[in-house]
């Protein structure tokens, strides 16, 4: 796949959610957004971010996605579903597919900051389509085929200080 240039026009996905509970569980720390975006873009051409967050009526959610906005991302957001068994569920893996592979005809590369094993066809998908597939996300919990899959991987773990608030 192409190296990294100026011109290239890029879009960045963030699951929140899983990068999110991976910092927490194994940090007990967050996210720093605003790194993650500028290292992502790596001084390229900014086409879209987006950031696929869920609503669960949390304190100060609504906070933490005014932040986004004011980092530049744009949200999507998902209501957590409650089913009657108490359990709940919420996960954006369809609509960020889909979001990419709509993109994928106006970016160069595509950035994935997830570690979710279920984006290794997408990046596969992007990759015969011509476009670079690049994920961030913390080695320790990222699906070896995810890693495989992609034009190329970084690790968060290995700049705590970096991505980490």
């Amino acid at each position: 796949m192409t190296e990294i240039h100026p011109n290239q026009r890029v879009a960045v996905l963030v699951d929140a959610q899983n990068l999110y509970h991976t910092a927490q569980s194994l940090y007990s720390r967050n996210i720093d957004y605003s790194s993650l975006l500028e290292k992502s873009v790596q001084d390229r051409e900014l086409t879209r971010a987006i950031s696929y967050v869920i609503r669960a009526d949390a304190p100060d959610e609504e906070r933490f996605f005014e932040a986004l906005v004011d980092i530049g991302f744009e949200t999507k957001i998902k209501d957590i579903k409650t089913f009657g068994d108490g359990s709940k569920k919420a996960d954006w893996d369809v609509g960020m597919s889909l979001d990419a592979v709509t993109l994928a005809s106006h970016v160069d590369t595509i950035v994935l900051c997830t570690g979710d094993g279920d984006f290794s066809r997408l990046c596969s998908h992007l990759r015969h389509e011509g476009v670079r597939a690049e994920v961030m996300a913390f080695k320790q919990s990222t699906a070896e085929e995810l890693i495989e899959a992609a034009d190329s991987f970084v690790d968060l773990s290995e700049r705590e200080d970096t991505f980490l608030l």
